[in-house]
């Protein structure tokens, strides 16, 4: 079974990120994303550059459902009042 921290570091391997947190309960999980990388895209392009990060595990079910929210790193310190 996959772990919280292998997605974690699956997703920072493939994405330059500034921030990744992942949580859920071996089947289910939920990312927040925070990266550079998701400039001027739209939240779809930005989940499927998440997505790819996972590569088979999301097509063999290894990870069954990923939520996600995805912000640069503007987005990011905006929503956290910083």
């Amino acid at each position: 079974m996959i772990t919280a921290d292998q997605i974690r570091s699956l997703i920072a391997a493939g994405l330059p990120c500034d921030h990744v947190e992942v949580s859920g309960d071996g089947r289910h999980w939920y990312a927040v994303v925070v990266s550079s990388a998701f400039e001027g895209k739209r939240a779809i392009q930005r989940h499927q550059m998440v997505y790819a990060t996972l590569g088979q595990r999301l097509h063999t079910d290894e990870v069954h459902a990923l939520s996600m929210k995805t912000l640069t790193p503007a987005e990011w310190q905006a929503q956290a009042g910083r």
